[in-house]
């Protein structure tokens, strides 16, 4: 009996050490790692927006949630992560960088960041997060993100048997579900900038990263 309860006693002390180690750590690279995230969306901003002077983010002046949120999660599997606005030296609005997560891809979520002028354009997409098969699914990089730039049209698809036309993107071979997924997000995110292109009221720049503060949604 008494050995089992030295046993227990040590086994005891041993997790508790670990856990303590391990919230340690945790507090430790927290910060760090919350900066590199930071730094990386920064980056992305300015892949995809290269023109813009600095970005800000965009809260919802309606108080709830935006029914194109809603219906990018439904229709498109799609979280809308975050909503800058592109500004020009001047301060004025030149489009915006919509940074999404989409749910289905073949090794799980896809998040990236597209950049849209305002006359609809893409600029392009800076892909922050992807864990897809090797050799395929990985190469939604270089080669899916080079398909989008510089088209304008409402909704995209994809197709096996080479685009016929702006709103079509060539698949990837062999990776049709990653194909699908980046396509999808890029969907939601234009869904998402053609509500507030259609009503700007329901959208207003409340924070520059620069100067601090926090989103009001």
């Amino acid at each position: 009996m008494k050995s089992m309860l030295k046993e227990a006693a040590i086994l005891f002390a041993i997790t508790l050490v670990s856990g303590c180690l391990l919230g340690l750590v945790y507090q430790v690279t927290k910060e760090p790692i919350a900066q590199a995230q930071e730094s990386a969306k920064e980056e992305a901003y300015k892949e995809v927006f290269p023109d813009a002077a600095a970005f800000a983010r965009v809260g919802w002046t309606t108080g709830t949630v935006p029914p194109s949120m809603e219906s990018a999660e439904y229709e498109y599997k799609t979280t809308i992560d975050e909503v800058m606005a592109a500004q020009g030296a001047d301060g004025s609005v030149l489009g915006y960088v919509i940074t999404v997560t989409n749910h289905e891809g073949y090794g799980g979520d896809i998040q990236f960041s597209v950049g849209i002028q305002n006359d609809g354009t893409i600029n392009g997409i800076s892909i922050l997060s992807i864990s897809e098969t090797a050799g395929l699914g990985m190469k939604a990089d270089p080669v899916l993100k080079e398909q989008f730039p510089g088209r304008n049209v409402e909704k995209f698809s994809y197709t096996k048997t080479g685009a016929a036309s702006d709103d079509q993107i060539d698949a990837i071979s062999g990776a049709t579900i990653t194909t699908n997924a980046v396509v999808d997000g890029i969907n939601a995110a234009l869904n998402h900038f053609q509500a507030i292109q259609q009503d700007p009221s329901i959208a207003v720049v409340v924070e520059n990263p620069e100067e601090g503060g926090s989103v009001n949604e």
